[in-house]
C-alpha cells in the first residue's frame, strides 16, 4: 500500500468516526417538564414531570433532602372517593411518555423539611430499575399551578 493509499484509507476512517467522537450518548430516560407547586413547611409536596425510555425501564424510588420521604403515588376512585395510594413502581414502556401529573401518578412529598417557595427549585434523585439513579430539579409553580409555567387558578 502506498503512501497516499494508506493517507486516504486513514482519513475516510477519521471522517467516518467523527460525528461519535466526543458526543454524549443520550440519557437511558429523558426527564421532561420537572415541577412541583408551593407547599409549607412540615406539610406534604407533590412532583410532576414527564419520563421517556427508549428501551423500557421502570420508576422505583425517589429521594430528596426538602422531604423526609418521597413516595411514588397514584390516584385511584374507592366507591366514587379519589384517594391517593401508594404504588410500588412506575413502569415506562418501551418509546412511550409517561406524565406524573396531578389527578394522576405522581411523586408525594412527605414531611417537608422546609417550605417550597415559588421559583426555588428542588434538587430530587429518581431511581430507575435500568438506569439508575438520575438527577433532577423540580421548578415551583404557585399553590394553584396546573403544569409548569402556568398561572395560578382561581
Amino acid at each position: 500500500m502506498t503512501c497516499l493509499t494508506r493517507r486516504a484509507v486513514l482519513g475516510t476512517a477519521l471522517v467516518a468516526l467523527a460525528p461519535t467522537v466526543g458526543a454524549q450518548p443520550a440519557p437511558a430516560v429523558q426527564i421532561t417538564r420537572p415541577w412541583t407547586r408551593a407547599a409549607g413547611q412540615g406539610g406534604t409536596g407533590a412532583g410532576y414531570l414527564t419520563l421517556r425510555s427508549a428501551a423500557g425501564d421502570r420508576l422505583v424510588s425517589a429521594s430528596t433532602d426538602i422531604a423526609r420521604s418521597v413516595e411514588l403515588h397514584t390516584h385511584t376512585n374507592d366507591n366514587g372517593v379519589m384517594r391517593m395510594r401508594p404504588v410500588p413502581a412506575i413502569d415506562l414502556p418501551a418509546g412511550q411518555e409517561v406524565t406524573l401529573r396531578p389527578g394522576g401518578l405522581h411523586l408525594m412529598l412527605i414531611g417537608l423539611t422546609a417550605p417550597l417557595v415559588v421559583g426555588q427549585r428542588v434538587p430530587i434523585t429518581l431511581v430507575f430499575e435500568r438506569a439508575g439513579a438520575m438527577p433532577v430539579e423540580l421548578t415551583v409553580e404557585a399553590a394553584g399551578a396546573r403544569g409548569p409555567g402556568s398561572a395560578h387558578s382561581h
